[in-house]
């Protein structure tokens, strides 16, 4: 199986959908020049990310958003590269649109359209994603020089069933678009209250915030426990919590680039590679609800959980 080079991209996203365009078709030429595959953008790279870059999809230019893809779809078809790209989706009437990424194929045609299933937000929709976005429902694949493929969005990480679907499906290469950028001083500092100083020792990461020390470590145990390869790009905008990164199916990190600033890596997947994998053996049996190793014994001392 030939090696695949996935390019992970990241921009400092905004609400200016042509600027977001010219970042994104700068960096799938630069993808191409050296000589990736894919590239692979943040959420909401496109379209801008509801709540955070702009405050509310009232009066969005969804002509605009058409055009830009479009054009965009048309330099993939030049380029001859997969681009995995976070936008808006529109839905009907008085649906609020999906968060996605749209996945293109060489030749310019849409494949396949993941929507983040898990939309940040009390369940009244009133703050977060669900007060701007209306969840997906479906897991989404497709391959890529015989290597199977699967996309996920931001605070789908938190729910670690996702991968392991993702995994039953034979995924080995996610695609996981973040968008953890564009935060306020104020409100940095007042997360970083929240967690106390006093723990700042305890954590290092990018940025001392739950996204910059959970997103990037669930990341890591993600690709271990489940062996897969994954792209993470982030917005470069300031306040950026972590830069973008990858990391290889034993949970080593690849590359990274530099936080708050405008960049591509790009990084070798090679899936028959001999890597280190603690869990091959049992692993089919944890996801066919087989929650141990080994065959248990008939024991009473086993049996007898009350006494030494």
């Amino acid at each position: 199986m030939p090696v695949l080079h996935v390019a992970t991209c990241q921009f400092p996203v905004s609400a200016d959908v042509r600027s977001n365009a010219d970042h994104i078709a700068r960096q799938m030429r630069e993808a191409r020049q050296r000589g990736a595959d894919v590239a692979h953008f943040p959420e909401g790279a496109l379209s801008g990310y509801a709540g955070v870059d702009f405050r509310s999809f009232d009066g969005f230019d969804w002509e605009l958003l058409r055009s830009a893809t479009s054009e965009l779809l048309d330099l993939a078809r030049e380029l001859r590269i997969w681009v995995v790209l976070g936008s808006a989706h529109p839905l009907t009437g008085d649906h609020r649109p999906h968060n996605s990424l749209y996945v293109v194929n060489p030749s310019g045609e849409l494949v396949d359209r993941y929507d983040k299933r898990f939309c940040s937000g009390p369940p009244d929709g009133s703050a977060g994603d669900l007060a701007h976005y209306s969840p997906g429902d479906h897991p989404s694949t497709w391959e890529i020089g015989g290597i199977r493929c699967g996309a996920l969005i931001c605070y789908d990480y938190r729910f670690p069933e996702l991968y392991r679907e993702y995994r039953e499906l034979g995924v080995q290469l996610v695609f996981h678009s973040f968008h953890a950028g564009g935060v306020p001083a104020e409100r940095l500092a007042a997360i970083e209250a929240a967690i106390g100083p006093d723990l700042k020792p305890h954590n290092p990461a990018p940025t001392f915030t739950f996204p910059g020390i959970t997103m990037p470590a669930a990341m890591t145990a993600a690709a271990a426990s489940n062996h897969v390869w994954i792209s993470c790009p982030n917005s470069s905008a300031a306040e950026s919590l972590w830069p973008a990164f990858f990391v290889r199916a034993d949970g080593v990190t690849l590359g990274r680039l530099e936080r708050g600033t405008a960049g591509v890596l790009v990084c070798a997947v090679d899936t028959e590679a001999d890597l280190y994998d603690s869990t091959a053996a049992w692993r089919d049996r944890a996801l066919a609800g087989v929650l141990h190793s080994g065959t248990p014994v008939d024991d009473p001392r086993s049996r007898d959980r009350t006494s030494f």
